[in-house]
C-alpha cells in the first residue's frame, strides 16, 4: 500500500513538516514517520482529518489502497475456496474407498465410524455452499471465473443466473440418484454381515 507516498506528496506540497502535521491530526511526530515509512497505517478517523488537510477527498486519498486491498481480500477468498474444495474432495474420497471396509466390521462399530466420516463431510459441504452464496457463485463458470479472478460481464453474468434454477434441479436428481446408489450398496453389505 502507498498511503505513506501519498502522505509524504501532500505534506511536502504544502510545506508542512512532520512536527506541524502531527499536531494538527493529534498524533505524534513519529506516528508520521511511521505512516510515512509504511511501518504502520493511519485509522479511518486520521485519514478523514488528512483529507481536510491536504484538501483532497477521502476517496481520491484513499483510492489506490482499496484497489490494492480489494486484490488481496479476493487473492485470499480464492485461496480459501481451493482449500475447502480440496478438503470436500478429500473428504468424499475417504467416504468412497471406506465405505466397503468400514461396513466389514463385526457389529455397528464400522457403520458408525462411516457416519462420522458422513457427518463431517455433509458439514464441509455446508460450509462451500455458505461461501459460494456469500460470494454469488452457483454455475460451474461462476465458480472457474472466480477462482482465476476474472469477472464475469454482464451478459455472461445473467446467462449463469438463468441457468442456475435448472442446475438446482438437477443437482438435486443426481443427489438423489447418489444417495440411492449408496443405500442399495449398504444394504447389500449389511446383507453380507
Amino acid at each position: 500500500m502507498d498511503i505513506g507516498t501519498r502522505i509524504k506528496k501532500y505534506r511536502e506540497k504544502q510545506n508542512i513538516s512532520q512536527d506541524e502535521l502531527a499536531l494538527k491530526v493529534f498524533v505524534s511526530r513519529q506516528t508520521i514517520s511511521n505512516w510515512e515509512t509504511n511501518k504502520s497505517y493511519p485509522d479511518i478517523k486520521s485519514l478523514t482529518m488528512l483529507s481536510n488537510i491536504f484538501n483532497v477527498s477521502l476517496d481520491e486519498f484513499i483510492k489506490e489502497d482499496i484497489r490494492e486491498m480489494k486484490i488481496i481480500v479476493d487473492k485470499e477468498k480464492i485461496r480459501e475456496f481451493n482449500i475447502m474444495s480440496y478438503i470436500f474432495l478429500a473428504e468424499i474420497l475417504i467416504i468412497m474407498i471406506s465405505a466397503y471396509p468400514l461396513f466389514s466390521m463385526d457389529g455397528y462399530v464400522g457403520v458408525i465410524i462411516w457416519l462420522l466420516f458422513f457427518i463431517v463431510t455433509f458439514c464441509t459441504a455446508i460450509i462451500v455452499e455458505k461461501f459460494k452464496k456469500t460470494n454469488d457463485i452457483q454455475t460451474y463458470k461462476e465458480i472457474i471465473a472466480f477462482v482465476n479472478n476474472k469477472p464475469l460481464t454482464y451478459e455472461e453474468s445473467q446467462q449463469e443466473f438463468g441457468k442456475r434454477i435448472y442446475q438446482k434441479i438437477l443437482l438435486a436428481l443426481l443427489a438423489g440418484i447418489i444417495t440411492l446408489i449408496i443405500s442399495i450398496i449398504v444394504m447389500f453389505i449389511m446383507k453380507q454381515i
